[in-house]
């Protein structure tokens, strides 16, 4: 196979990490990040969509002398740390959920005007663009690139138990099942991933930070080394804006990789709305020897206006699929637990065959595609040997044991028994417990089709907001007129 890494096009830059691996849900990873920052000894920068200082990094008190909370284990940090530098980039919208949900002000501004703890609102975006990169980068050594933000609903545990009673909000109340995935390595790599996130804290600030020296290891202590010396590259999405040229790295590696696929092609994601992907998947469902293509999604989108919009273009880019799919080849499903209670998928995974693991911050909607900032990393055999290719194919069986409750070697003899992902989902998934649910089709009203076709909430470019919004206004009076 030819590679589909090409730096400048389908990535930024392809360097080498002395280990890595992947974090499944957000209890492994805030604790490792938790341990990695405890051996931080010049640099912790936390590049995100949003932080709260409330949450709980470990659940039983540590025998360390740290903190659980964020807020108080990060000033803790700094206090007994000499010479290490803290820096938060969060998104600037997002500071209006911190207030809006009650998140003490303490933290918050004194952060703005301390210089150990630094938090800078990112605003270096165009007009209603988020910036959705979920960085964590210590020392320049270590790095975590996934789709975890340090935030309140994040944690669970991969057994996503129902009525988990630490599955609660800083506030008290009961959080349901969430499903989540980042990565973790060390090395040159992880230096290249600490320059992006100096890159994006000059956007956002105007201040230009050195890269950090030190003969740090923070490798946390328990993270299994599932990968060594592997290239790795990163992929970004950039908005154009003030001298910003468009970056859709992202994008383009997507689409290579939906050619590249010969048998799967297993997706996970939060939304099924970009449309240039449900295109691209169209057209292989079309072939007669195409891939098989899994597509893990939530039950529905969070909140009401979210869902209005994300949830019908779902159902219209499931008709366009659907009908290409003349081969049977293609399947939307979202996990249940054992109390059958749907389990929020908010990662962002996408694994073609044994070949290319693609995990990060973008969705597959248009926002990810070209309009939000983004940051994915990507594995590829081909680019590192056999021993990747084992390790791409039991992180894909891992993670559909996980949401129909089998082991991985289940999955494993069944696609080796039956050659076929789809197969061994539904033979080993259940109806009565844990297990993995169609996501229903239905028809669009008049209204819902408008809502579908526009792009108001999910645009793919930024030109132009202002005047979709006003057109989007025009054609919902006409509709209801």
């Amino acid at each position: 196979m030819t590679s589909i890494l090409v730096e400048g096009e389908t990535c930024w830059r392809i360097r080498k990490a002395e280990r890595a691996t992947v974090i499944v849900d957000a209890a492994g990873f805030f604790e490792h990040a938790r341990s990695a920052m405890l051996k931080a000894e010049r640099s912790i920068m936390m590049v995100g969509w949003d932080f709260d200082t409330r949450i709980d990094l470990v659940t039983e008190q540590p025998k360390d002398d740290a903190p659980q909370k964020l807020g108080s284990f990060l000033n803790w940090l700094a206090k007994r740390r000499d010479g290490l530098n803290i820096r938060i980039l969060k998104w600037d919208i997002g500071m209006i959920n911190s207030i809006t949900r009650g998140e003490t002000p303490f933290y918050v501004l004194s952060w703005m005007f301390s210089k150990r703890v630094q938090l800078k609102l990112d605003g270096a975006h165009p007009s209603l663009s988020a910036h959705h990169m979920k960085l964590l980068i210590i020392d320049d050594k270590v790095a975590f690139c996934g789709g975890i933000d340090m935030t309140v609903g994040r944690w669970d545990t991969r057994d996503h138990v129902e009525n988990d009673k630490r599955r609660r909000s800083p506030m008290g109340f009961a959080q349901g099942p969430w499903h989540d995935a980042t990565t973790c390595f060390s090395g040159p790599a992880a230096a290249t991933l600490g320059e992006l996130a100096r890159v994006r804290w000059e956007h956002a600030t105007k201040e230009k930070l050195d890269p950090v020296e030190t003969a740090s290891d923070p490798w946390p202590d328990d993270l299994h080394v599932d990968l060594r010396d592997v290239g790795i590259a990163i992929a970004r999405t950039l908005p154009e804006y003030e001298g910003q040229q468009q970056v859709s790295e992202i994008e383009a590696a997507k689409l290579a990789m939906i050619r590249a696929a010969r048998k799967t092609l297993y997706i996970e994601s939060q939304y099924f709305a970009s449309r240039v992907v449900a295109e691209a998947i169209a057209k292989r469902l079309g072939e007669e020897e195409g891939p098989e293509i899994v597509v893990i999604n939530p039950e529905g989108a969070e909140g009401w206006l979210e869902a209005q919009f994300m949830d019908t273009a779902r159902i219209k880019l499931m008709h366009l699929v659907k009908q290409a799919d003349s081969y049977g080849r293609f399947r939307i499903l979202y996990p249940v637990n054992d109390a059958r209670t749907s389990i929020y998928v908010h990662a962002k995974i996408m694994i073609a065959d044994d070949l290319v693991l693609k995990l990060g911050s973008a969705n597959l909607n248009n926002r990810s595609m070209g309009y939000d900032t983004e940051s994915d990393v990507i594995v590829e055999a081909s680019v590192s040997g056999d021993e990747v290719s084992e390790k791409i194919s039991a992180y894909r069986n891992e993670l559909v044991a996980e949401h129909i409750g089998c082991d991985p070697s289940a999955v494993k003899m069944e696609l080796e028994k039956h050659g076929s992902l789809i197969h061994a989902i539904e033979s080993l998934n259940r109806s009565d417990s844990r297990g993995l649910v169609e996501v229903q089709m239905r028809e669009l009203t008049a209204a819902e089709e408008a809502l579908a076709d526009s792009d108001v909430a999910d645009p793919e470019r930024p030109m132009g907001v202002a005047k979709r919004m006003s057109g989007y206004l025009r054609r919902r009076r006409y509709t209801h007129a």
